[in-house]
């Protein structure tokens, strides 16, 4: 079996990388996410300008960082490999009309969570094909909860990811995007076609179940 996949990055080049690869080229990443924001302007530039080898090369700067946006919200590394190649046909697709701000140090950030977003997109997209009762469940009992208590939580990001796999699909669905990725309860009702008091909701139960998480988790060490 071939172990190595192909991705179209314009209509007639396709860049390969390996399967088991989980960032195709570290030494690029490194380089560019440590570099200063102008060389990021300059590779997506030359992507707008249909530069096949700087379409590879922003694949490979940014497979590990859209691999680990996928992997909040899909559990095997196959379904997020091939979910991070469909984001990059649509960025790749989609370039031409980015456009970031002048100031070269938030441009960067801005083309980062341009891309992510896509990625998030792609992923809830691919889990709502799969399954048709996607945003059913819960949502008729939801609005008995709208006024839970609030679920504050103080716990670290390292060990919230490190739980959050254990969370319903919904909740973990509504806790990245707003939490990790700063979307209102407004745009995530709007994403996945459910009242804004049902993505509170879940919200509220995904902070519960993970404040549970941690506490078993640390009064077992």
């Amino acid at each position: 079996m071939d172990n190595h996949a192909d991705i179209l990055v314009n209509g007639y080049t396709r860049i390969k990388f390996n399967r088991g690869l989980k960032n195709p080229d570290r030494q690029t990443q490194g380089h560019l996410m440590k570099s200063d924001a102008p060389s990021i302007r300059s590779l997506v530039q030359d992507c707008q300008n249909s530069d096949a080898s700087s379409k590879e090369r922003l694949y490979r700067t940014f497979y590990g960082y859209l691999m680990g946006v996928t992997l909040r919200y899909v559990n095997t590394s196959d379904d997020a490999e091939e979910l991070v190649n469909d984001s990059f046909m649509k960025i790749f697709k989609n370039i031409d009309g980015f456009s970031g701000p002048e100031d070269p140090d938030s441009f960067g950030k801005f083309f980062k969570g341009w891309i992510a977003k896509i990625a998030s997109r792609t992923a809830i997209d691919h889990i709502r094909k799969q399954k048709a009762n996607f945003n059913m469940t819960g949502i008729e009992k939801a609005e008995q909860f709208e006024h839970a208590a609030p679920a504050s939580m103080t716990l670290e990001v390292a060990d919230i990811m490190a739980l959050i796999n254990q969370l319903p699909e919904n909740h973990k669905i509504v806790f990245n995007l707003h939490e990790v990725e700063g979307y209102t309860h407004e745009e995530i009702a709007n994403m996945m076609d459910i009242p804004v008091s049902s993505s509170r909701v879940y919200l509220t139960r995904a902070k519960s179940k993970l404040r549970t998480l941690y506490a078993l988790k640390f009064s077992a060490c």
